[in-house]
């Protein structure tokens, strides 16, 4: 399988995202994927099925289909977790619901920080405050983003975590933490598809010696349940990408995950259906032209579905933009 390097490590370029896998299916989805051949699993705190996520791993592993070493295991702090004295408990607590010893990568979920929520009180603690309040707000906490990323580094001190990054950053901000990093981010994961190319963000991590993951690799998908997107926005409708699988012999989506793994990013689709699993990992039998792939980055129209500027007003009566 294709690898991508991660600091010192070496990590598959296609994973399983399980962002929004039911509890009740995510492990048999991650025990079908590894049987597949999948040994990059990215999931987070925040998704609310880690312990479910542990269970498909463990009967991976006890079947003999892979080992712990053959797998890389992503997870993500959550924003209620970033004072420092919290960042060890909440990565701890991750590994302990997922069965492991030491995560691969662990990341910070958004550049977002919430007053702290004691796992007794609520886990996952979500975006709330107090989901029972009269009128429920997201409550900030006044925590330095650089605090945060010291308790990071503690992690790989500890041998909690083998590398570490952050999610949703912008160009500004990753240019900051480099500034006061002991320990260097290796991973930037960041929305990115056809729609929403970011090719300046992307060139700037890369720049700084980190790999890139795109989230949401085939767009609007992942959002439809959500009302965070239309059916009229889904890049597999494209004519071009259509002309383009044709011309292949493969999927929309393959062409569009291939479009993500040539431009030097890692992708990570989410799905559990195990059809879909086969085609998603079977990215390495066609090469797409460089007119082709200019073609695909043509229809960017900087729309992005994952916006805390957007949600968190919506769903959380909180106005929160973290891009301008």
């Amino acid at each position: 399988m294709q690898t991508i390097a991660v600091g010192a490590s070496s990590m598959p370029v296609v994973g399983l995202g399980l962002w929004k896998i039911d509890p009740a299916n995510v492990a048999q989805a991650v025990y079908d994927a590894i049987k597949i051949g999948y040994r990059h699993l990215d999931s987070a705190a925040d998704y609310a099925n880690e312990a479910d996520v542990g269970q498909g791993i463990k009967r991976a592993i006890e079947e003999g289909l892979c080992t712990r070493e053959e797998l890389w295991v992503t997870s993500k702090l959550w924003n209620t977790f970033h004072r420092e004295e919290h960042v060890s408990a909440a990565c701890r607590k991750s590994l302990d619901d997922l069965g492991l010893d030491y995560f691969d990568l662990y990341l910070v979920h958004f550049p977002i920080a919430l007053k702290y929520v004691d796992f007794a009180d609520r886990y996952p603690p979500e975006w709330l405050f107090d989901p029972a309040a009269e009128a429920p707000t997201m409550q900030r906490d006044r925590v330095p983003l650089s605090e945060t990323w010291s308790g990071m580094e503690r992690l790989v001190d500890h041998g909690l975590a083998r590398q570490i990054g952050v999610c949703n950053y912008n160009s500004g901000l990753l240019h900051d933490l480099m500034n006061y990093a002991r320990i260097k981010p290796t991973m930037l994961q960041i929305e990115s598809h056809p729609y929403l190319i970011q090719d300046a963000l992307i060139r700037t991590a890369q720049e700084y010696g980190m790999a890139v993951t795109a989230f949401s690799p085939l767009g609007a998908s992942s959002y439809l349940e959500l009302d965070m997107a239309s059916q009229q926005e889904t890049v597999l409708s494209e004519g071009v990408v259509g002309e383009i699988a044709q011309r292949h012999g493969v999927s929309p989506a393959q062409v569009v995950l291939r479009w993500g793994l040539q431009r030097g990013t890692s992708v990570i689709p989410k799905t559990t259906k195990p059809e879909r699993l086969v085609e998603n990992l079977a990215l390495s039998g066609f090469e797409l032209s460089q007119d082709e792939m200019a073609a695909i980055s043509g229809l960017n129209k900087n729309r992005r579905f994952n916006d805390p500027g957007v949600f968190c007003a919506d769903a959380f009566n909180t106005f929160h933009a973290i891009y301008d």
